[in-house]
């Protein structure tokens, strides 16, 4: 059955509404970036370009490195932006969009998040790279879908829950497992851990401004969880969705966090830029070793 145009939205050329692709200008790698221009570092790194575009704070790149095919995206800040580009990336790789209808084959997508993080531990220091073995979703996104168990951790749930002692006016935390098969190929001389995903970047953060945070001493509460010997190990604000979303539509997720802020020592790395270009550039090149 075909989905009114009202819930799948195309743009004029047939596209996708908002990150502008149809599957055949869409990799089955794609190198997820929050910053529309740390897709410009891209072009630098990638040996031919085959399609580029840009629509508000998405900005799409797809070329080739070593023969491998990626696309690298932007998505702006936050998890409501991933459930607009991980919807409509999952539409571009498994819709046949002329007729609105779901392809008989599936296709799986490696969905990298390549981002920037606050350590919640003092000796994951700034200029650390951490790989998220795990994600912790505060910002409830994954509840307002129907999804299977799979890759979905409920154990660790409840457990993450009895632990934080949430106020009931706050969204049900989501804990989430990522790719075990882009951990093997990425993340070599990484820190591993969890990555909690919060819903804003300061009072959801435990950064008091003028408005005071209504959860006391929060990252503190945050850094003493683990779960099987995994610790949490940072902070920021978008990989519970990626993970749900991968997990739920049958995609592959990992994100590896350049660290920028150590929340315990109070230190932040201001010029991150060619730490974050040399990051880029690590994943791309094991990715594209077979």
């Amino acid at each position: 059955m075909a989905i009114k145009e009202s819930e799948l939205v195309l743009a004029p050329n047939g596209s996708l509404y908002h990150i502008h692709l149809t599957g055949d200008m869409l990799a089955d790698n794609v190198l997820l970036v929050g910053d529309p221009e740390r897709v410009e570092m891209f072009k630098s790194i990638f040996e031919s370009i085959e399609h580029e575009s840009s629509n508000r704070e998405i900005h799409a790149l797809t070329g080739r490195y070593h023969g491998t095919r990626f696309t690298a995206l932007s998505t702006g800040m936050g998890c409501d932006n991933i459930d607009i580009v991980a919807t409509e990336l999952d539409a571009a790789a498994n819709f046949d969009l002329s007729t609105r209808t779901v392809l008989s084959h599936h296709r799986t997508l490696n969905l990298v998040r390549i981002g920037t993080s606050g350590s919640l531990l003092k000796e994951v220091d700034c200029g650390s790279l951490v790989a998220a073995r795990y994600a912790i979703g505060l910002d409830g996104l994954m509840n307002y879908y129907v999804h299977g168990s799979e890759g979905f951790e409920p154990e660790m749930e409840k457990a993450f829950e009895q632990h934080m002692q949430f106020d009931t006016r706050l969204a049900s935390p989501y804990c989430v497992k990522g790719s075990e098969t882009l951990l093997a190929r990425v993340a070599e001389c990484m820190h591993t851990g969890i990555t909690v995903t919060a819903p804003g970047f300061y009072g959801p953060q435990g950064r008091h401004i003028r408005l005071s945070p209504s959860i006391k001493h929060l990252n503190e509460k945050l850094a003493q969880f683990s779960w099987n010997g995994t610790p949490v190990t940072n902070l920021e604000m978008e990989t519970s969705a990626i993970y749900g979303f991968a997990q739920a539509l049958g995609h592959e997720a990992l994100t590896v966090c350049l660290i920028i802020a150590n929340r315990p020592a109070g230190t932040f790395l201001n010029d991150y830029h060619s730490a974050m270009r040399q990051t880029i550039a690590t994943i791309i090149e094991r990715l594209s070793k077979q």
